[in-house]
């Protein structure tokens, strides 16, 4: 009997996971923005919460090393001090192709094209 894909889970299994920056743990996965055309991941939103207030940031998953599956954690392959500094993520409405286009320049990639 097929398994399926090791690597395959439920959005509703990740969000809660811990994202982790190449220097320090920076939130933790809140929610996905989904591409509508074929069903891809186009961002996750990585939620972060200190004492004085609440910040939700969006970065891509081609940014993302590793998932942990047993310690539930998400390797992002940027650093801490770049997330914590995004561009802030409100709502599906702010996702316009000039924020894309600002974010990916935010964290120094190529804008998708």
């Amino acid at each position: 009997e097929d398994a399926g894909d090791p690597h395959l889970r439920s959005s509703r299994e990740v969000i809660g996971y811990r994202v982790k920056a190449k220097d320090g743990r920076v939130g933790r996965v809140e929610d996905f923005i989904f591409d509508l055309g074929d069903w891809s991941i186009s961002y996750f939103v990585v939620g972060s919460r200190s004492w004085f207030r609440r910040t939700r940031v969006l970065v891509d998953p081609r940014w993302a090393d590793h998932v942990d599956w047993a310690e539930r954690d998400v390797q992002v392959n940027l650093p801490a001090k770049a997330i914590k500094r995004a561009p802030p993520f409100d709502s599906i409405a702010d996702v316009t192709p000039e924020y894309a286009m600002r974010l990916d320049g935010h964290y120094g990639f190529t804008p998708r094209g």
